[in-house]
């Protein structure tokens, strides 16, 4: 299996571009067969591809993909579908329905959690386990409180770590 290391460490935005648009081919094929309508929406954001499948309406079938596990699912899918295509690793983010924003939101009140445990004393607050990216949105809204983070552990055990400077 590959890993990030793999990655080029830096991408031209037409090579990310092309990850969208691999991405995006593979995503519109699985939204025919499954019947399911979908808007879709190519970004490059932070040296990274980004896929959004939104609808114009109320959709029950786009909002089941919605579920932060199934868009964890597809995206890994989607990111191996890349990976076929153009041969390396992508770090791709995918996005069903708003499910991204809805996971920071999540991850806000999450850390402000935690923030409240140091207010109350605790010498550091631990989050639990996380996938890498959600443990970078974790990273970022900690450092926008003025707070640091780290994080510990390996593979599905890895986790955030929360203390003041």
């Amino acid at each position: 299996m590959s890993t990030e290391t793999e990655h080029p460490a830096e991408q031209s935005l037409s090579e990310l571009e092309g990850e969208g648009d691999a991405a995006a081919d593979f995503l519109e094929g699985l939204l025919d067969i499954a019947d399911i309508d979908g808007d879709l929406d190519l970004d490059v954001r932070n040296g990274r591809a980004y896929v959004s499948v939104q609808s114009d309406g109320a959709n029950p079938s786009l909002d089941r993909l919605a579920d932060p596990d199934t868009v964890t699912a597809l995206q890994e899918l989607t990111r191996l579908a890349v990976q076929s295509r153009t041969g390396h690793y992508s770090r791709l983010i995918l996005d069903i329905g708003g499910s991204r924003d809805a996971r920071r939101r999540e991850l806000e009140i999450l850390v402000d959690r935690a923030v409240a445990r140091l207010d109350e004393g605790a010498s550091q607050a631990s989050l639990p386990s996380m996938s890498s990216y959600e443990r970078k949105l974790v990273h970022d809204i900690v450092a926008d409180r003025g707070l640091v983070s780290e994080s510990y552990g390996e593979g599905p055990q890895r986790h955030t770590v929360i203390r003041r400077s």
